[in-house]
């Protein structure tokens, strides 16, 4: 969320000293690039610029920045992204810090056309939250974010001299919505598009939510900064939110109920809060705005962008490839996953995320083998006729990419990771003689378990990248260790915990983090996430639970592709509150966006094992490569 923004401004900084590298498991063709933003005057030189206000079918002015080449008479292409975060800068003497979704673009010949979207900054009209998709736009008047695509490329390639008549679409994360957003329904002149970490659905797994838990600190700060509505209805983004302390543990947890927020500092300025508070289920607000459904008969060629440690949008770029190949299995649909954070791979090098040294600069390989030859082939013709349909990096392993054609690798098998006594882990499930048993934790929502160690006021983009051992030792945190690997263990694909548990309360939150113990202890959390209890069966109807009572939970986490190396170690965290990442579960069964402060009680959390109550962890394991 927050980090988007900053996403936005950090692309904007010329970036320096990549590396040279070699690159394992891949054979495209190397075009050239720079590797570094081209500086003002190189794109003065060699760019005009212009600035148009497009109108739209209903009559809405969207504020366009267009940069064209100097010079020369042949046709090219126009990219376009659509962005929340400002066009800008404004002005003809004022040239932005970089052009395109890579380093090589500026000089690779493309028109580049930057809008603001409906509502936001110099664009008029209404700025709405993950625009609702129209299921059947058929009325001139009826408007969402695939009509204003649709507007916006029939006026670029009509009045923008020597266009080509091909367009190529980008955006990373919000941008990445309305790239993904243009590609349904689509313009003719649209080829190809390029979603990166896009948004899909705030409430099942993306930036706000998940699994229907509510991600406290990113959206708290994002929507202070990025939500204000201006005199005039535009919204931008401005001021960040003036913490007290540099402790945003202690700040979230002095403030209380998600209804303090509210009270003491949103005030009702924030339309994008207010309405998150009081649409605590997956109705029809939030199934109004998931993109998912809708990517069906896809036209343009599609390249999903993501990274394993990507905290904000690694759930859309999973779930936007996936729909598109069930839901459209005729579309060009591709996909890559690097060793990133949130919009890594066009900020740096690629290499360092965390506390994790990946070998390799990732990003360069991404740039220029297969973000850019993805746009020459499919709006100039040049070359590239035939890709592999996924490109993944393997965290854990050697610093290399590898290819497959299907996703999950379609020779992985699903396998399961058990609970046993003495909080071990082995393949082997529990025996039929095995006695069951059960590790029991207190969970108290005034003393929860931090998500990393040291004081943060925001969602540090890296968490995911961090050494876990700072809350392993905790009484209210459950660590299980399997034994020493013998052999290397890949495993790529979703990661699924089926747990047995009961809660002496009726709701509760639980935390489970996939780690990777290397020989000198390090902690590398390979997956982690959330499930709320009350969401168990379903995100649109909760259902309490019974205290006491054991109950199945199983849940699906975002996939990976790790090898634990031979020496290492197998482990599992489970726990019950992940804060401020994750807000507080009063571990009653009600309303949390109305939770009063006295709400909140501690419960005891058991998770059980046994061969009736076989706790297990379900992965993917990829065979051993030759």
């Amino acid at each position: 969320m927050l980090t988007n923004f900053r996403w936005m401004q950090l692309a904007t900084r010329t970036t320096s000293n990549i590396l040279v590298s070699v690159v394992v498991g891949v054979l495209l063709p190397s075009p050239a690039s720079a590797q570094t933003w081209p500086d003002s005057a190189y794109l003065r030189s060699h760019y005009t610029k212009s600035e148009v206000a497009i109108l739209m079918r209903d009559g809405v002015q969207l504020q366009t920045v267009i940069y064209a080449p100097v010079g020369g008479t042949a046709t090219t292409p126009i990219l376009l992204t659509r962005t929340p975060y400002s066009a800008g800068p404004y002005g003809p003497d004022t040239y932005t810090g970089r052009l395109g979704p890579g380093y090589g673009f500026a000089d690779a010949g493309y028109i580049f056309a930057i809008q603001d979207v409906r509502g936001r900054y110099r664009s008029q009209g209404k700025f709405v939250h993950m625009t609702p998709t129209l299921t059947a736009p058929a009325g001139s008047n009826q408007i969402d974010e695939t009509t204003d695509t649709w507007d916006t490329i029939e006026w670029l390639i009509h009045n923008v001299p020597r266009n080509n008549g091909r367009v190529g679409l980008w955006g990373g994360s919000y941008g990445g919505f309305f790239a993904a957003e243009g590609s349904i329904r689509s313009h003719p002149a649209l080829k190809a598009v390029s979603p990166q970490a896009p948004q899909t659905d705030w409430f099942a797994g993306d930036d706000t939510h998940h699994n229907g838990a509510f991600f406290l600190t990113s959206t708290f700060n994002f929507m202070f900064a990025c939500d204000k509505v201006r005199p005039d209805a535009s919204a931008t983004c401005g001021k960040s939110f003036k913490f007290p302390t540099d402790d945003g543990y202690r700040f979230f947890l002095e403030m209380g109920s998600l209804a303090n927020a509210e009270s003491r500092y949103f005030k009702k300025a924030s339309p994008g809060w207010t309405d998150m508070m009081e649409h605590g289920t997956y109705d029809a607000f939030w199934q109004a705005r998931t993109i998912l459904p809708h990517l069906n008969k896809i036209a343009p060629a599609v390249l999903t962008v993501g990274g394993w440690y990507d905290a904000n949008n690694f759930y859309g770029a999973l779930h936007v490839f996936g729909a598109i190949e069930r839901q459209s299995p005729t579309t060009d649909n591709a996909m890559v996953i690097g060793p990133w954070t949130h919009g890594q791979w066009i900020r740096d090098s690629g290499r360092i995320v965390g506390q994790l040294d990946n070998g390799i600069n990732s990003s360069r390989l991404y740039q220029d083998e297969i973000l850019l030859p993805f746009f020459e082939r499919h709006l100039k013709g040049n070359g590239w006729a035939g890709h592999p349909k996924v490109w993944v990096f393997e965290t854990g392993g050697e610093g290399r990419w590898r290819t497959f054609d299907q996703w999950p690798p379609k020779d992985a098998t699903s396998q399961s990771i058990y609970f046993h006594s003495g909080r071990t882990l082995t393949f082997a499930p529990p025996s039929k003689d095995q006695r069951p048993g059960a590790d029991a934790w207190v969970t108290d929502p005034s003393n929860p378990v931090p998500f990393e160690q040291g004081k943060s006021t925001d969602m540090n983009p890296d968490y995911m990248a961090r050494d876990q051992r700072f809350s392993a030792n905790r009484p209210d945190v459950v660590s299980y260790r399997g034994e020493v690997l013998r052999t290397d263990l890949t495993i790529g694909g979703p990661v699924s915990p089926e747990l047995y548990v009961s809660s002496t309360g009726s709701d509760g939150d639980w935390i489970v983090k996939l780690i990777d113990v290397h020989p000198d202890g390090f902690q590398e959390l390979v997956r982690g996430d959330v499930v709320r209890a009350k969401f168990r069966n379903s995100l649109t109807t909760p259902d309490s639970l019974v205290p006491g009572q054991v109950t199945k939970i199983a849940f699906e986490m975002p996939d990976v592709f790790h090898t634990f190396r031979r020496g290492h170690q197998l482990m599992v965290h489970v726990q019950g509150s992940w804060f401020p990442l994750v807000d507080r579960n009063p571990q009653r069964f009600l309303d949390i966006y109305r939770a009063r402060d006295s709400d909140f009680h501690t419960a005891t959390q058991r998770l059980y094992r046994g061969p009736s109550t076989p706790s297990r962890i379900v992965v993917h394991v990829v065979a051993a490569r030759p």
